[in-house]
């Protein structure tokens, strides 16, 4: 599945996402820095305004202060050569201001930079100054643009005979701010510089890390990898590092029979959460290691494969064995009962034969006795098991197994307890659970002096119970929890299928129906398993 470039190439962009990435981040960089510089310049002018202004303010109120100033406005005229217009050009010269005018409480100029305005008006109004307050103020005069300071004059009386107004050229203000900008400029070209050189060693490693895929590639990518991990017959399960899962495809919540949480994924959750505890958690997980592992899951038997990752986490894989393993275990009951019928075949023929011989001897009465035994055997045996085991597969199992166990030189009798109605919920799982012990028992009774095999069926109410007892070995207490895991086996695999899943499918059966399965002591020496499956019955 190739989905379509976005408009990036119709824009003239780069196809790269290295590239693309380059860009955006040296686009972001310059951005960030005009904008840092705009930030830095917009308080400075207001800050570099409001320095002048009180710099005039400064400068007015000194002059303000000096009493030959005050003296000489009340005691001279509006000249330019008055003591007044001397002590404030003095000043001017002395501390670089555009303009020291002193004026009277008319408004009128007693002092200017030139002397011809000396008498005339000033041109802003004078009366805040003239009323007693200090003004701050950015204006445009005669001069020009100009901060300003304007304060009171006071005489030594206390009285206010004019005011003082003093003017920064704002020319010089804005020299400073332009003075400051090429070194701001300075700085904010090194950030830029730096800026870009981390872009670019970013852009490198994930360029490496991307393997220079444009972004429509790998946005296909990530749609392939979607659409192949949920449609695929084989069950996927990603984790991160730290046991969590990462991804869990289709087939492996099916198999492991996963329902996922509120978010609808198994995302961000531990294993041993999402799973339990239990053997497919540790093959899962790596605690159990090795190829091609057994592990039972509910009613299945599936095989697990765990390949590390680079990072530290892993992927595992799952296949479904069920049916191999259904397979594999009707191959052997098969084989048994093809060697049983090969033995009863041989065994037919000597009947015949002695048969034949009774009747060439005309000994018709001992002929007829011979027939009469031969055939009430087997009908007893079946007539046995059907009196007391009501259901039909049931039934059917116990009379090919009896026939087995005949062939193997090992009786197989029925509980004088027995019964069991035709009322079962679930005959094929108990099948195979009756199926599994009975199988277990002949192996462990085949060797014993004094072969047995006993089978007890019962119902109790709606509780169906099933004991399993043969004169074999036993099991020491302390397996009697361990032979229940799965691949564990005292006997040698066969070539069709592993060893060491029976038991453990005999109790992964009983758990589901609520029920449980155990291990223990016969009377007599030997084993017996108890099954107890609640709700079994209708």
């Amino acid at each position: 599945m190739r989905f379509p470039l976005v408009s990036a190439r119709r824009l003239g962009l780069p196809r790269r996402a290295v590239s693309q990435i380059l860009l955006t981040q040296l686009a972001i960089a310059a951005g960030v820095v005009v904008l840092a510089t705009g930030l830095f310049l917009a308080p400075l002018s207001a800050q570099l305004d409001d320095q002048a202004m009180r710099r005039a303010l400064a400068i007015a109120q000194s002059a303000a202060a000096d009493p030959a100033i005050a003296a000489g406005l009340l005691d001279s005229g509006a000249s330019a050569d008055s003591p007044v217009q001397a002590s404030a050009e003095r000043i001017r010269r002395a501390t670089g201001a555009e303009y020291v005018v002193v004026l009277d409480l008319d408004g009128i100029r007693r002092s200017h930079p030139s002397p011809d305005r000396i008498g005339l008006p000033v041109s802003t109004d004078p009366s805040d100054a003239l009323a007693g307050r200090e003004v701050m103020e950015i204006d445009e005069g005669t001069l020009g643009r100009s901060a300003r300071g304007k304060v009171p004059l006071v005489a030594a009386d206390g009285e206010i005979v004019g005011a003082v107004s003093v003017g920064i050229a704002y020319d010089s203000v804005r020299d400073r701010l332009l003075g400051a900008i090429p070194g701001l400029l300075a700085y904010a070209g090194g950030a830029l510089a730096a800026g870009a050189l981390a872009a670019y060693l970013l852009s490198r490693r994930i360029q490496r890390q991307t393997r220079d895929l444009a972004f429509s590639d790998i946005a296909g990518l990530l749609a392939e990898r979607e659409a192949m991990l949920h449609s695929i017959r084989e069950g996927v399960i990603a984790l991160a590092p730290d046991g969590r899962v990462r991804l869990v495809n289709d087939e492996a919540a099916r198999l492991l029979g996963l329902t996922p949480d509120s978010t609808g994924t198994f995302a961000g959750r531990p294993l041993d959460d999402v799973l339990g505890a239990g053997r497919t958690a540790d093959v899962l997980s790596g605690r159990v290691t090795g190829r091609d592992l057994l592990t039972v899951q509910g009613p299945r038997v599936l095989v697990a494969n765990r390949m590390p990752t680079a990072d530290g986490g892993a992927v595992a894989t799952l296949r479904d064995r069920t049916e191999l393993e259904h397979l594999g275990r009707e191959l052997d009951s098969t084989r048994g009962l093809i060697d049983a019928l090969r033995a009863q075949d041989h065994e037919h023929a000597n009947r015949l034969h002695t048969l034949l011989g009774l009747l060439e001897l005309g000994l018709h009465e001992e002929a007829v006795e011979f027939v009469t035994e031969v055939v009430g055997v087997h009908r007893t045996t079946a007539e046995q098991v059907t009196e007391k085991v009501h259901d039909p597969l049931l039934a059917a199992l116990l009379v090919g197994k009896a026939t087995v166990a005949a062939e193997r030189g090992v009786p197989l009798r029925l509980a004088a307890a027995t019964l069991l109605p035709d009322r079962l919920v679930d005959p094929g799982g108990l099948v195979t659970i009756v199926g599994n012990l009975v199988d277990n028992a002949l192996d462990a009774a085949a060797g014993a002096a004094a072969p047995l095999v006993e089978v007890e069926l019962r119902a109790e109410g709606r509780t169906a119970v099933l004991r399993v007892r043969d004169s074999g070995p036993g099991v020491p207490a302390a397996r009697r929890e361990e032979i229940f895991t799965e691949g564990w086996s005292t006997k040698q695999p066969r070539a069709h299928r592993e060893r060491g899943l029976g038991l453990a499918l005999v109790r992964r059966l009983a758990e589901r129906q609520g029920g449980s399965a155990r291990a223990g002591e016969a009377e007599d020496g030997g084993a017996e398993f108890s099954v107890v499956l609640p709700e079994a019955l209708r």
